[in-house]
């Protein structure tokens, strides 16, 4: 595993790891994103996965382990799908999302993929 920046959070709801996390509505809780709009800031860095009120380690820097959800190109920025998976980012013209950070290889849905952590947005 490659070391970065890790701080512990609350899960506000059940999280798997290697999973896109944004910030829950409650200060020190943190949810799986669901979205390419979700604020993500980090992935669960974890050797399980949580239920709501667990502990959850969230890599916030260097370079992560995510659970991929569709074909993304070496190099590409990502963002979130529905479930946490990095997806490349795709906006549609005048739209933002949130990056979570670029691929590091090309990979296609159901691999785990290692990603540099650069959290931003992106405008189609």
């Amino acid at each position: 595993m490659h070391p970065g920046l890790t701080k512990t959070f609350i899960a506000g709801a059940a999280i798997t790891r290697r999973r896109i996390i944004k910030f829950d509505n409650v200060d020190g809780q943190v949810l799986q994103a669901a979205a390419a709009t979700d604020a993500s800031f980090g992935v669960s860095d974890m050797s399980a996965d949580c239920v709501t009120g667990d502990r959850v380690e969230v890599r916030l820097t260097n370079v992560a382990e995510i659970d991929v959800g569709g074909a993304i190109t070496r190099g590409a920025p990502i963002t979130s799908d529905a479930s946490g998976k990095a997806v490349a980012a795709a906006p549609a013209a005048g739209a933002n999302v949130r990056i979570i950070g670029f691929a590091l290889a090309t990979y296609a849905s159901g691999d785990i993929g290692d990603f540099f952590l650069n959290p931003g947005v992106m405008q189609g």
